[in-house]
């Protein structure tokens, strides 16, 4: 006599996750879809620099450029516990006065208050109106 063969049991498996990953997939496809308002706010389009350091015996912060800043223009510093708004009386590279400094320069700069590192740095556009 022939050895019997085994009949293959087909099992359907049911992952658990199945449902889940269903609808999580349904709550990206909501949160791609942004309004266009929304989108406006979120830009950040005149970033000018980013804080790296900050010394507090003299009030002073480092700033890592992404545009070109000049001495007498109006810089705003926001970040999580910091919003201000100042004008740029003077600025070093390397400890050396300067007007004005390029993208991709790093500028020690006095600064009315605290900073922190991760502070973004915006420059303010003032309007001619009277």
């Amino acid at each position: 006599m022939a050895p019997k063969k085994k009949a293959k049991k087909i099992v359907k498996k049911k992952p658990a996750k199945n449902k889940i990953a269903k609808k999580l997939t349904q709550k990206t496809a909501k949160k791609k879809t942004v309004s266009p308002k929304k989108s406006v706010i979120k830009r950040k389009g005149n970033v000018i620099g980013v804080i790296t350091h900050y010394f507090p015996h003299v009030q002073a912060a480092v700033i890592k450029l992404k545009a070109r800043l000049s001495a007498g223009e109006t810089i705003k510093i926001k970040g999580h516990t910091t919003d201000f708004t100042q004008n740029i009386i003077s600025m070093q590279i390397d400890h050396v006065p300067v007007n004005s400094a390029k993208t991709g320069q790093e500028i020690g700069l006095l600064v009315n208050s605290r900073v922190r590192q991760g502070d973004l740095v915006y420059k303010v556009y003032t309007t001619g109106g009277s």
